[in-house]
């Protein structure tokens, strides 16, 4: 019997006709290796198509959209759009990954940490409203912009949301980068705010390698966002450049990878799905198990919800005692969990002042020895050493699901027979 293949969270998956080959050779073929060119034209037109479509048969918006080097890079461009500088405030989700606040502090600007609601574990919109009500009598001024995130897929409150930045007059940028596909009453994320920032790192919904993109309003503001990511040259014969610039476009030999994933698209949004509903079915009975579900699961009122389950995530019950426990978070860490590249830095002790239960370690060990790759859900960023000494407006919700939350794979190789093997192993895990 063959060796078990490892399952990982979420991998890239090319196209089976080969369409990401085809334009990379066109790219290399004519000479178009640099940040410009016919993939990157042509890959901004399918995105915008995407974006822009309803799934409820009306008219389609008008979005444009612009790709660059990193998702990243694509938060910190849309910022600057919007404004932000030294000294500004910026109100942000807590529960996310990294992207989502580092570059508010490349503006010079301070994250205001806002915490979660229980039903989507995204930005909870009564604590987003307190939090810029509080920051204006504190300082005197408004936040500057609202950064709501799209967790693992799952769609935030948006309407919510755009109601209370509206009524400020603040500018949204919104974090789907998790959420390539997932749609709020028929609509793509990224197309209610000012800005919509989408990814395509090599575990994302779709992948050109690295690279994001930016959903804009209009045709101005995508200019502006396009003149920023070139180095802000102005139109003389020769380099001359009133503002600070960057190098964030996309590669044509990237986009071309891009183009042909937006053949895949939707097929890898339907798998996501449905691996989520199989784990739903498969562990509906495991007690202490709970597979998070959009609100639209518990509820016909909440029907907008619409996520693409980019990865599916359970909690686990303090009660549950998990094989190997007693061993949790004995050793310090000496190689690669995850991350970018296998990179890691090396640290002095095991444990930190805010970190999951002992049984959502020893069942990331468990797992890891049956060759499946699990995870904890994000650490909240006002938990974050980086960030101590950030105003946050927070209920505890995001601290406690950290705490209990693990990410399971869910991406297009994961198979059906995989997900039953992932089950039995998270079965084998607990001690009757």
């Amino acid at each position: 019997m063959s060796e078990r293949k490892t399952i990982y969270l979420c991998l890239a998956h090319m196209s089976e006709e080969g369409w990401e080959q085809k334009y990379v050779k066109e790219a290399f073929d004519t000479n178009w290796v640099v940040p410009m060119g016919p993939n990157v034209n042509a890959f901004e037109k399918d995105l915008a198509d995407f974006a822009n479509s309803k799934i409820d048969g009306s008219a389609p918006l008008d979005r444009t959209v612009v790709c660059l080097s990193s998702g990243t890079g694509a938060v910190h461009l849309a910022l600057l759009a919007c404004g932000v500088g030294p000294g500004d405030e910026v109100c942000v989700q807590s529960f996310t990954f990294c992207a989502s606040s580092h570059p508010i502090t490349y503006c010079g600007a301070k994250p205001v940490f806002i915490g979660s609601e229980k039903d989507t574990w995204n930005m909870d919109p009564e604590l987003l409203e307190q939090a810029i009500l509080d920051r204006k009598a504190r300082t005197g001024r408004y936040p500057k912009a609202i950064v709501p995130v799209a967790l693992y897929g799952m769609p935030y409150r948006i309407d919510r949301i755009m109601a209370i930045a509206d009524r400020y007059g603040i500018p949204v940028i919104e974090d789907a980068a998790e959420g390539m596909g997932s749609r709020f009453g028929g609509q793509v994320l990224g197309t209610f705010g000012k800005y919509g920032v989408l990814s395509f790192n090599g575990n994302k919904m779709i992948t050109t390698s690295g690279g994001g993109a930016l959903i804009c309003r209009t045709p101005e503001d995508a200019n502006q966002i396009m003149w920023l990511a070139t180095q802000a040259r102005d139109a003389y014969p020769y380099y001359q450049h009133t503002a600070i610039g960057f190098n964030y476009r996309m590669s044509n030999v990237c986009a071309g990878i891009g183009r042909g994933q937006m053949t895949v698209l939707n097929q890898h949004i339907a798998h996501h799905r449905h691996v989520q509903a199989l784990y739903e079915e498969l562990l509906k009975d495991v007690e202490g198990i709970t597979i998070h579900k959009q609100p639209s699961a518990f509820s016909p009122q909440t029907s907008a919800f619409d996520s693409n389950y980019w990865l599916c995530t359970m909690t686990l019950d303090p009660s549950v005692k998990v094989r190997g426990q007693e061993n949790a978070y004995r050793e310090v860490i000496k190689t690669a969990v995850g991350g970018a590249a296998g990179v890691i830095h090396q640290v002095d002790s095991p444990v930190t002042d805010c970190q999951p239960n002992d049984n959502v370690e020893a069942m990331r060990v468990w797992m890891l020895g049956k060759k499946v790759e699990c995870r904890p859900v994000w650490k909240p960023m006002h938990k974050q050493p980086v960030y101590a000494g950030c105003d946050v407006y927070t209920n505890g919700v995001e601290e406690a699901i950290f705490k209990i939350g693990m990410c399971l794979p869910a991406g297009p190789y994961v198979t059906d027979e995989d997900v039953r093997y992932i089950v039995d192993c998270i079965k084998e895990a607990i001690e009757k």
